[in-house]
């Protein structure tokens, strides 16, 4: 694959959140804002290739974006092992690491970054203290508006509808995934992230932003 050029570097946000059912709904309306504000939505599960080694292919797309949304709200032990999940906090390191160290673009590295809670991050993540946290409250409408005030700010001379209508146009397709799905002989719970980012696509081309 070709290195992507700067337009696609400066347009492509790496989204680094948990991935299971119990996150799906935030990790969904955030893929949306992103994409209805005229973004590209990346993450770790766009790819799935057995021979590549994990913490290189996130490496490759952290690479491959400017810009990073990072939700590191999930810090609740596994019930299985008793032990949070660290893979996010470690994403974000990455992250940041590629705009400390990195040279030319990589330098131009920007990101949000979620937790439930604006300061309670101060607890199990201090090294991050002096960065602006945001907090989503676990609640989606919360997640889409922040996302778009975000993302509102990263290209010059272009207007991005306000958060509400963003939220507005979410709710519009959420209710129309079933019949999407359907149509395309898709099976909603069984969507991929790529699934789902086509589904998207699709919809956005049918329902421009006015």
């Amino acid at each position: 694959m070709s290195a992507p050029t700067t337009a696609e570097y400066d347009s492509s946000v790496f989204i680094n959140c948990p991935f299971d059912d119990q996150y799906k709904k935030l990790f969904h309306a955030v893929v949306f804002a992103v994409t209805d504000c005229g973004f590209i939505a990346r993450c770790a599960q766009e790819v799935d290739d057995g021979s590549e080694v994990r913490v290189s292919k996130i490496l490759k797309i952290i690479a491959e974006c400017r810009i990073g949304i990072h939700d590191i709200s999930r810090t609740e032990a596994d019930k299985t092992s008793g032990l949070p999940r660290f893979n996010m906090p470690l994403e974000l390191g990455m992250f940041l690491g590629a705009k400390q160290y990195g040279t030319g673009k990589q330098r131009k590295k920007i990101c949000l970054v979620f937790d439930r809670e604006r300061f309670r991050y101060q607890k199990f993540c201090s090294d991050i203290s002096g960065q602006d946290i945001a907090a989503h409250e676990g609640k989606v409408e919360t997640a889409v508006n922040t996302v778009r005030n975000f993302l509102g700010n990263m290209q010059k001379g272009v207007i991005i509808p306000g958060p509400a209508v963003i939220f507005r146009r979410y709710l519009t397709f959420t209710a129309g995934l079933p019949a999407l799905c359907s149509k395309l002989r898709l099976r909603k719970p069984d969507l991929t992230f790529n699934d789902y980012s086509n589904l998207v696509a699709v919809w956005l081309k049918t329902h421009p932003r006015r």
